[in-house]
């Protein structure tokens, strides 16, 4: 009569995140960018820098839905110098997609690879609280 346990029609799934298709002139101009700060990589000694620099190329890559990649130069970044910046936010978002991942597959490995992942995460989020830096 009311509607009050009706399935509402076109609800969206949650915990699904729908990709967004990039054009190809905003992938090449992302390539470009990432190209760049490769090269920028491979010619800094400054940890600091080379940490702001992995950060960057990490969140190009995801734009590209290169998730791998992604997670590859977010890490680098923070060895190179913790910080809990917009690297370290997407690098967490990017190993819970993971852990979900595995656990819509039935990989308890996986899962518990991921969990441990962000257990790291949240160690360095303490520590970088406990030292004032961002």
């Amino acid at each position: 009569m009311f509607g009050f346990f009706k399935k509402k029609e076109n609800e969206p799934k949650k915990g699904l995140v729908e990709e967004k298709v990039l054009s190809p002139e905003a992938t090449e101009k992302i390539r470009s960018e990432i190209t760049h700060l490769n090269q920028e990589i491979s010619t800094t000694q400054d940890k600091d820098r080379l940490a702001k620099l992995y950060e960057q190329a990490g969140l190009k890559f995801s734009e590209l839905y290169e998730n791998d990649q992604a997670i590859r130069c977010l890490e680098k970044s923070l060895e190179n110098k913790q910080t809990i910046g917009d690297g370290y936010k997407k690098l967490m978002s990017l190993y819970n997609r993971k852990r979900a991942d595995a656990a819509r597959a039935g990989d308890d490995q996986g899962i518990d690879y991921y969990m441990v992942k962000m257990d790291e995460m949240r160690q360095i989020a303490k520590q970088v609280t406990i030292k004032g830096n961002k």
